[in-house]
């Protein structure tokens, strides 16, 4: 027996309607073609599906098990269709987000609480574990948009840019550095450095200040968490080297000392990357706009 959506409709609307007529109208087609379709699939199940001679209209047993059937599948074929309409509309979605920086958890916290009020039904997540193997993933789909300050080219991929930025020295106030006006490789050769546990090629400090440089820190130390890395630094157990927006928090804190980096300034971009064929969904714009503005707040204080 050759079974389709349509014939299990065709029941579901005669039954709810109790008569060909109404039922023809209900599915937007003639009564003659109705008639050839039920008598159609009558003739592939080998059985009556209705008996004919009851006013309205009743389904005979095989009938009711065929509408048992339809009152089974269809609401979920119908709600399948509803959310298929919801994502080419861009309503509705995933947005699984990977990291390259630890420190953009300080922006993208407040990003994605305007998102989550704007885009409800939007499942946003944050991939903390592709965090190193984040462009891979996207090209797996496993995550849909990556933060980095260093875009590579690849293939299906857009890098959105998001907003400029300068790495800050911080220091304690006691520290001796604390006097200079800026902060050059050679100051860290005495120096502990405070940095998050990630690779050298992922620290500003290190691709455009120390390695240029050939310059190595007196000691290194990996603190995961940026309210950790302040207070080892207000304690003067080492110095670090932040984005603007981190240290924006402690500018008014006497217990720290802030300096540009030189002797040229360093400035660098963030991307969101993400898919070709996502880049234009409704709920990604929204996002990149949001990951335009809020940074930016985060750096005036």
């Amino acid at each position: 027996m050759h079974l389709e959506f349509r014939h299990l409709r065709t029941i579901r609307a005669i039954h709810q309607a109790g008569g060909l007529a109404r039922a023809a109208d209900i599915l937007n087609m003639t009564q003659s073609a109705l008639s050839h379709q039920v008598k159609g699939l009558e003739d592939q199940a080998g059985i009556e599906l209705f008996v004919r001679r009851s006013k309205p209209l009743k389904l005979s047993a095989a009938g009711l098990r065929m509408l048992r059937l339809a009152e089974r599948i269809l609401p979920e074929i119908d709600a399948l269709d509803e959310e298929f309409r919801a994502l080419k509309s861009g309503k509705t979605g995933r947005l699984h987000i990977a990291m390259e920086c630890h420190a953009c958890f300080e922006w993208l916290l407040p990003v994605l609480e305007q998102f989550r009020r704007a885009w409800p039904e939007v499942d946003v997540d944050i991939r903390a574990g592709l965090a190193f193997d984040a462009m891979p993933a996207l090209a797996r789909e496993e995550i849909d948009l990556v933060i980095t300050s260093d875009p590579v080219k690849m293939e299906g991929t857009v890098f959105h840019p998001l907003f400029d930025y300068h790495p800050r020295f911080l220091c304690a106030a006691a520290n001796p550095l604390a006097q200079k006006e800026v902060i050059t490789a050679e100051d860290f050769r005495d120096q502990t450095l405070i940095h998050y546990p990630v690779a050298r090629d992922k620290l500003d400090v290190f691709t455009e200040l120390l390695a240029p440089a050939r310059v190595e820190p007196r000691g290194m130390r990996g603190v995961e968490l940026t309210a950790v890395i302040l207070m080892l630094v207000a304690s003067d157990r080492g110095v670090a080297v932040l984005p603007d927006w981190v240290v924006a928090q402690v500018r008014a804190n006497p217990d720290f000392a802030i300096r540009p980096l030189g002797p040229q300034v360093i400035t660098k971009r963030s991307y969101a990357a993400t898919r070709d064929e996502d880049a234009t969904k409704p709920f990604m714009a929204h996002f990149l706009r949001l990951g335009r503005s809020e940074p930016v707040k985060l750096q005036r204080g």
